[in-house]
């Protein structure tokens, strides 16, 4: 990614207000996500350039909690040495990825994971990625390991990938209510600072 396009962005974090503030006071660091779901593997979540989307998200999160409040934190991001999924190089390094973690599930006798739809979603948008989240920490091992297979390759700091998901925007779109570019930050130091966003309409 930093050969190709600029580094630095803004991204948003949906997260309880008590956690939040702290992050931004600097007494603790933003929760780093490892669930077998989760769309760009292991890191701390951001949507990039997108507020609204990150406190949708949190009030989503929260809506039945009685303790926990969405919030919303900005961040400061350097993608540095980033996995780009709204490029083809980095596309072509994933199916590679994709093919190795086959060879290996088949050699194992295991079966490949798959994306699934949340149920009751009417929008069959398959927010579970237990298939993708498999390849891109497939490809983190990968690399970990001397590179086997990816030659020249230094571990990833971010990934970052653009989805569609919530619908069509309006009859015939080929526009989705909820698209968004999202961030996965493994390495903590790209943050560069927290900030609190201005009010969100």
């Amino acid at each position: 990614m930093s050969r190709l396009a600029t580094s630095f962005v803004l991204g948003y974090h949906g997260c309880d207000e008590a956690i939040g503030r702290e992050a931004i006071r600097g007494d603790t660091a933003l929760i780093q996500s490892d669930k077998d779901y989760d769309w760009l593997g292991p890191g701390a979540y951001f949507w990039e350039s997108d507020p609204k989307r990150a406190w949708e998200w949190a009030e989503a999160k929260f809506a039945t909690s009685t303790t926990a409040k969405p919030f919303v934190v900005g961040a400061v991001i350097d993608l540095r040495h980033c996995l780009d999924l709204t490029n083809r190089e980095d596309l072509g390094i994933v199916r590679l990825a994709y093919d190795s973690f086959v060879a290996t599930q088949t050699m194992a006798g295991l079966p490949l994971p798959e994306n699934r739809n949340v149920k009751g979603d009417p929008n069959s948008d398959r927010l579970l990625r237990f298939l993708d989240r498999a390849v891109i920490k497939h490809l983190h091992s990968m690399i970990d390991s001397a590179g086997k297979g990816v030659p020249e390759l230094e571990p990833y700091d971010t990934v970052r990938g653009m989805f569609t998901e919530g619908g069509e925007l309006y009859p015939g779109a080929g526009y989705m209510r909820r698209s968004h570019t999202q961030i996965a930050v493994r390495n903590p130091r790209c943050i560069l600072g927290l900030f609190l966003p201005l009010p969100i309409r």
